[in-house]
This record gives C-alpha cells, structure tokens and sequence, in this order.
C-alpha cells in the first residue's frame, strides 16, 4: 500500500529536479533494485528477483540511449553500461549473486563520479 502524499511528493520533486539530479535519482534508483534483486536472490524469490533486476537494466538501458557519442565521455561509459548491463542479464539467468555485484560495484562508482562532478559545478557556479 502507497501514501498518497508521499507518492504526490515524489512525483513533484522528479517534476522540478534538474537533469543532473535526475541522472543522480536513476543511479541511486539502479542501485536501490540491484539491491532488492540481490536480496530476493538471497531468499529464492526469484519472480521478485527478476522484476527487481529488470528495473535496473531497464534504467542502464535509458543511460546507453541518451549518452551523446560526440563526446569522449560518452564512448567511455557506454562499454560500462554494456557490461554491467550483461553482467546483471548473467547473475539475473543463472541466480548468481557474484555478476551482479560486480555491475553493483561499477554503477556504485559511476554514481560517486556524478554526485561528485555536481557538487564540484555547484561550488564554481557559487552555490555552494
């Protein structure tokens, strides 16, 4: 069962959330279902497992088709998402914790880069 208020209150801060904090809400929303997908591994609730992980490759999936390639950066972090990407189809077939971690740990440090790059625009913009 859902709050009402909670879900209106969620529902408007992704509204008026900056690009930047919405790539940061996808990275910490990635990890939240790899988490979940993972522990439901752990317990043999494999359905749950499956849908917790498909979430998180659905969010990898959105960050390879917005990557712009033009950029250096880009073509950096598109064979990372690949990998974690196939790294969670692995663990999520053969119910194997250890890939998955693995994709957990690369989008753990892709998430600190980016929480660390805004906060870095933050400070020499004079907001902070």
């Amino acid at each position: 069962m859902t709050n009402p208020a909670a879900e209106a209150y969620k529902r408007q801060q992704i509204m008026t959330a900056t690009p930047e904090a919405l790539t940061l809400m996808l990275y910490n929303g990635c990890l939240r279902f790899l988490s979940e997908g993972m522990k439901a591994l752990e317990e043999k609730k494999y359905e749950e497992a499956n849908t917790a992980l498909q979430k998180a490759q659905k969010i990898i999936n959105e960050f390879r088709m917005t990557l712009k390639m033009e950029y250096e950066i880009a073509q950096q972090l598109l064979p990372l998402y690949n990998y974690c990407y196939d790294r969670i189809f692995i663990g999520n077939l053969k119910s194997d914790l250890e890939p998955i971690r693995e994709a957990q740990t690369i989008m753990t440090e892709l998430r600190d880069a980016w929480a660390q790059a805004m906060k870095k625009a933050r400070m020499e913009r004079g907001e902070e």
